[in-house]
């Protein structure tokens, strides 16, 4: 390892996990083909709106449902809708390192500027194993975050596992979604002197995570509201709480779906309700059940109402 780190390269500052559209077409995986047009409107709309760059390939993005000539495409319209006016982090999950270096490996050759990466998708690994895998992607080139997420993967990224993925050569960030708002302090704690940024993965921590001191949003329901989340980023950075809570707290209850097992349909719904394609999902999502829809749009028209309040004051 080099003696010093370089700060992530524009890996911070709200980068939103995008909602990928479909269009029916009977020959597509689940009659559901990528409308990657669409894709590409909805990337310049976030980017435009003042968030700060798109993340492809995702779990929002739903890349497990991908086909891989569809995940590669999705990534390279990224690249091209955004251009120079916005940072694309790429999803490169894998089931082993091999696959996810694959990715990365794609991901730089089309001109990413870097990579978002889980430990092994579908396999409880070891630490020395999760170190192993973050090592071989990261050997790439590419800035490297990696991704806590301890609901989905059952592998814990605990604060002093990520010190030591922060001694690895381009591993510059990390997406915390634990939901646990200490570990924020925890970790940079941990990894002082390295410049491993502290990414709040989940929205309905996002202020608490700032306030904390972690310096990026890597979001979801940006998707939504990207105006007003690239505010709220904005106020809570620069240490305005009063302003910012006034703006999240009519947000948290939408936000909640976020942390929930239908993210996906909820965020896309949320979407529909402020006039953008949010669309179906591939299986194995399906649709949301009546109750569950209807507790989204009560959330939403909360969220909405509140957003035409301020903006009407």
């Amino acid at each position: 390892m080099s003696d010093s780190k370089q700060p992530p390269r524009g890996l911070g500052g709200v980068v939103v996990a995008t909602a990928l559209p479909y269009r029916e077409d009977a020959a597509a995986p689940a009659g559901l083909a990528v409308d990657y047009d669409r894709y590409a409107e909805h990337c310049r709309w976030l980017v435009e709106r003042g968030c700060h760059g798109v993340g492809p390939n995702g779990s929002l993005g739903e890349y497990s449902s991908l086909t891989d000539q569809e995940r590669r495409t999705v990534a390279r319209t990224a690249v091209e809708a955004v251009g120079g006016s916005g940072t694309v982090v790429v999803g490169v999950h894998g089931v082993g390192s091999h696959q996810a270096r694959h990715w990365a490996e794609a991901a730089a050759e089309d001109g990413a500027d870097g990579v978002l990466c889980l430990p092994p998708t579908m396999y409880r690994a070891n630490k020395g194993e999760i170190l192993a895998h973050f090592t071989e992607v990261a050997s790439v080139g590419l800035p490297v975050m990696i991704y806590n997420n301890p609901l989905d993967t059952k592998v814990d990224l605990t604060p002093d596992l990520i010190a030591e993925a922060a001694q690895i050569d381009n591993v510059v960030a990390v997406k915390e979604f634990s939901g646990d708002v200490r570990r924020v302090l925890e970790i940079r704690e941990r990894t002082a002197g390295t410049g491993l940024e502290v990414i709040s993965g989940a929205d309905d921590v996002v202020l608490e995570s700032l306030l904390m001191g972690a310096s990026g949003w890597f979001a979801g329901f940006p998707n939504v509201f990207p105006a007003e989340s690239a505010r709220l980023f904005e106020l809570a950075t620069a240490g305005r709480l009063a302003e910012a809570r006034a703006l999240y707290e009519p947000l948290v209850a939408a936000f909640r779906w976020d942390s929930r097992t239908e993210f996906v349909q909820a965020i896309k719904l949320g979407m529909e309700q402020v006039g953008r394609f949010g669309g179906p999902c591939r299986p194995p999502r399906g649709p949301l059940v009546p109750g569950l829809r209807a507790q989204v749009e009560a959330d939403m028209a909360r969220a909405i109402a509140a957003l035409d309040e301020r903006a009407a004051a």
